[in-house]
């Protein structure tokens, strides 16, 4: 398969902090997606766009915080999260180019 343009706007970024990483030890990697993605697009997404074989899709949405900027009240924007597992054998190196 080849990486189009539909994927690119799927997947957003990685994201690395210490609970995603450990998740990689089990051979999970997540990313930030667009929050109408449905998994097996985030499946297909992935696929094209590193050349692995995904077994699962888990996602999350975390509600965006009411926060003060510049003293007035401000909302940041609702999260997606995808939580996907490799097959055995594949792996997805996302710490290069940071």
């Amino acid at each position: 398969m080849s990486a189009k343009a539909e994927h690119y706007d799927v997947i957003r970024k990685p994201i690395i902090t210490e609970k995603s990483t450990m998740a990689s030890e089990n051979g999970a990697v997540v990313f930030e997606v667009a929050i109408d993605a449905a998994k097996p697009q985030i499946k297909e997404a992935v696929e094209a766009l590193f050349g692995v074989k995904v077994k699962a899709v888990n996602t999350t949405i975390t509600k965006g915080k009411q926060k003060r900027f510049r003293g007035t009240l401000g909302r940041r924007k609702d999260v997606k999260k995808a939580y996907v597992t490799l097959e055995e054998g594949n792996t997805i190196d996302v710490s290069t180019g940071l």
